[in-house]
């Protein structure tokens, strides 16, 4: 455990985004401009895709991608109704406010599921390419869940409606289109297909996700600091979410028979919050929910918790929980 926590903190990676906080919160004037890290976030979904189509292209697709993907799907669709019970109850949020939040809990953060990506493979436990499927298939069920917990599908007032169109807002994100596109040109393409742009895909990786999360740090630190809606109760579940989740999202992999580093990957996406497509679909299908509350815990409070605790105790867990299942690493 205290290597693996050791390895996690003393990442570039995760140093870079430390960089990020400390320079927000001394008010330094450092920024990463807006048309940059666009660039570099779509750099990234579109690395990750291709080579985890590659990695499947290699594998083919088994009883164990398929265990995963069922997993990862019903986890997405699941978790929200944990979540929202703990926001209404200990939370003291309101019914649309905690389904709302409680949508981004079942989500997942890409840039989160990346960075574990880089963590463990540091470690020698490379999660499986088809964790990228999986990812994008947590999506959709958690929006649902947030949406039906909020305020039923097909009610009076315009339940139904918005939920169409909050469904084609998801299914045609930016970042899902991307990450699935990708996903399928690997897949496609194959490894022979992939050398030919393997050094512009793998080579500059790890530096563009250094600076996108310097440039992550930065946002999420200034938002901690603007922010006037988070009380004490939903700073605590911004922390307790990710903890349990994460727990049980590995419990979950390794009990499917994913090995030490695929059933991190699926902790790790279990225990992160949406703070791109979520918020997007929230904003349409709930408008009438405060962006401050579900904004802040999902960016400021939770995704700094990850990148820089949880992974590790997530990884450790999923170690033990390995070994004594006998499963590799």
């Amino acid at each position: 455990m205290f290597d693996t926590a050791l390895h996690t903190f003393t990442s570039p990676v995760v140093l870079f985004f430390v960089l990020g906080l400390l320079a927000a919160f001394v008010r330094s004037d450092l920024a990463i401009p807006e048309a940059i890290a666009k660039a570099m976030s779509l750099y990234l979904m579109a690395a990750i895709g291709i080579k985890g189509g590659v990695a499947v292209s290699k594998s083919g697709v088994d009883a164990t991608v398929l265990a995963a993907l069922g997993a990862g799907t019903a986890a997405g669709f699941l978790l929200p109704f944990f979540a929202y019970a703990v926001l209404k109850s200990f939370g003291r949020l309101d019914r649309i406010n905690s389904g709302a939040v409680a949508a981004h809990y079942g989500s997942i953060s890409v840039v989160t599921f990346v960075t574990a990506g880089e963590i463990l493979t540091g470690q020698g436990r490379e999660p499986g390419g088809y964790m990228v499927a999986v990812m994008a298939m947590m999506e959709a069920p958690a929006i649902l869940s947030g949406l039906l917990l909020a305020r039923g599908l097909g009610s009076r007032d315009g339940g139904a409606q918005s939920t169409g169109e909050m469904l084609h807002e998801v299914f045609t994100n930016s970042s899902i289109v991307l990450l699935l596109g990708a996903f399928a040109i690997g897949l496609i393409s194959g490894e022979s297909g992939f050398v030919a742009v393997k050094p512009f895909f793998e080579v500059g990786f790890k530096g563009v996700l250094c600076l996108f999360l310097l440039d992550m740090g930065l946002i999420a630190a200034r938002r901690i600091i603007d922010s006037r809606a988070i009380t004490w109760r939903l700073t605590a579940i911004a922390i307790f979410l990710p903890i349990v989740n994460g727990l049980v999202g590995t419990a979950l992999g390794v009990s499917v028979g994913l090995d030490a580093g695929s059933a991190a990957s699926l902790g790790v996406l279990c225990a992160s919050a949406s703070y791109i497509a979520v918020p997007a679909a929230m904003r349409l299908a709930l408008p009438e929910a405060d962006p401050g509350i579900y904004l802040t815990m999902s960016l400021s409070i939770t995704f700094p918790f990850n990148v820089l605790i949880n992974i590790g105790v997530i990884s450790a867990f999923a170690a033990y929980l390995s070994a004594g299942a006998g499963v590799g690493p």
